[in-house]
This record gives structure tokens, sequence and C-alpha cells, in this order.
């Protein structure tokens, strides 16, 4: 008989996927997610014709590649909207990239990676707020980097459509000119102007895996993953942002995130925003 809705979710084998999800993608489950895990990975049951939880963890510890993606994909959390936490790109638009601007100079590079992007809301947000900030952007060469480990959402996220009740609450100058209206079948969607797409490369990326990036980043946001990590995943994660990350770069946390007791190497120097500081010699703004 194969598995239902309703299929049983023994301890051990809570533990067994517990102890997978944390392996393959740093996420620290807690007991409470128990009922979560059964309602998430029954269907899969169902669809592979698996009688049970132990047939299930059997197979995804055989190591499947095409399994271990979905296995994946079903456990992460995608929950998101544009210009969430408006504070951030308040932040980033009337007073970092100002001064970044005035500190580059010449140098007309910017890189930011959006860590954790979704379903794609956060890095069309950054793009909207540099083409606001920055005057002449087309002169600049900058690059946004959005990596989550779903390929689901990062298909979603490349196509930059989405359903219109995404912005009707949206500020009008946050929506003009970067979002266009469907029509006829696609009249209740919207999608992102082309120009907002051409500055991002979406990528599936493993923050637990080994990372092909060469690029330093001048801005990295990482918000609302690190509350899914237990302390040692946590620290190991900011150090390896530590080494893609010069003196005076930012960092950009989630709402009830802290680098507290986790790293020395950042200063916090707003609501969940921080700067890297290179030992004694630490830069605060007001």
């Amino acid at each position: 008989m194969m598995a239902d809705s309703k299929v049983d979710l023994p301890e051990r084998h809570f533990n067994q996927l517990r102890s997978l999800v944390y392996d393959h993608t740093g996420i620290s489950l807690s007991e409470s997610k128990k009922e979560l895990v059964r309602r998430r990975f029954s269907p899969r049951l169902r669809e592979l014709g698996l009688r049970n939880f132990g047939e299930y963890c059997e197979l995804i510890s055989e190591g499947q590649t095409q399994e271990l993606t979905h296995f994946v994909n079903a456990i992460t959390t995608n929950l998101t909207s544009f210009f969430r936490e408006p504070h951030h790109f308040e932040y980033l638009e009337n007073q970092l990239l100002p001064r970044l601007i005035e500190s580059k100079g010449a140098h007309k590079k910017l890189r930011i990676w959006s860590a954790g992007c979704s379903t794609g809301e956060e890095p069309y947000s950054i793009a909207i707020s540099l083409q606001k900030a920055i005057p002449q952007i087309g002169l600049w060469d900058i690059k946004i980097l959005a990596t989550d480990i779903d390929t689901n959402i990062l298909a979603r996220a490349k196509q930059g459509v989405y359903s219109v009740d995404r912005v009707e609450g949206l500020p009008g100058h946050r929506v003009k000119g970067w979002f266009y209206k469907g029509r006829g079948d696609n009249s209740s969607n919207v999608k992102v102007s082309p120009k907002l797409q051409e500055m991002i490369h979406f990528k599936r990326l493993n923050l637990m895996s080994p990372w092909p990036l060469k690029n330093h980043f001048d801005i990295i946001f990482c918000r609302n993953v690190m509350i899914y990590f237990d302390d040692q995943t946590q620290k190991r994660l900011i150090g390896r942002f530590c080494e893609l990350q010069m003196e005076g770069s930012h960092l950009f946390l989630g709402h009830s995130e802290s680098l507290y007791r986790v790293t020395s190497q950042y200063d916090l120097i707003g609501h969940t925003v921080y700067q890297r500081v290179n030992g004694a010699q630490r830069v605060s703004y007001a």
C-alpha cells in the first residue's frame, strides 16, 4: 500500500531525516518540526510509491542526486516579499550607496550577493534601489549574484513573473517603470523590467558546500537564513562571508538574527546592518 497524507513518521525516522537535512543543508530542525516534516515529505513518498518513511530514509541515504534535489526543495522555506524589512532598503539607498559612490571614485565596480534569494523579490528590490540611487548607472560595472539551494524557486525567480498582489502594497515609486502588467490570460500577473533582470545572475548554491566564488562583495544580503542554523554552522558561514568581504563592506541580516557571540569581524552599525572590520580598526556610523 502506498503512503498517504496520514502516513506515520516514527521518531527514529524523524531523527534520521533531521540528520540528513543538517548534513545536506545545514538547517537544524527542532523537535517541534516533526509534523511539518511529515506533511512536506508525505506527498513525495506517494509519488515514489514508498510504503513508509524508513524506505525514504534509505533512498536519501543512497545519495541519488535527483532525489537529493527533491529532498532539499521540500524542506527549504521560501517566505519573502518585495522590499521586505524596508529599513534596509532605505539605508541602502540613502546612506550606503551614496558613500560607496564617493569612495569608489573612478573605479565604478560594484558586486552584491543575495544569499538565499528565494523567489527573487530580494535581488529585484536591490536592483531597483541601485537604479534609484546611482546616477548614470549605465557607466557602472554592477553585478548582483542571487543564489538559493532550491532549484524550483530559482526557476521562478529567473522568470521574474509575480501575481499582482505581490506589488499592490508598494509605494508608486517602487513600482512605476519596473513592473509591467500582463494582458489577457496574464492580466493577474506582473513581470519585472528586463533592465533589472540583466543586473542579476541567478545560480544554485548550497551555503554548506564549497563556493565557486572569486569576487569580493561590497554588500551581502543573507536575511532570515541563519535562523535555521545552529551556532556552529552560523560561525562557519559568517567566517566564509568574511573571506569574501574587504574591510568596510556590508552585511545585511534578518530582523531576528544577530552576530552577537558569533564573530568580532563585523560591527553592528544599524538595525541588523553590519560592517566588515579589520582587527582593531573599527568603523561605525550614526
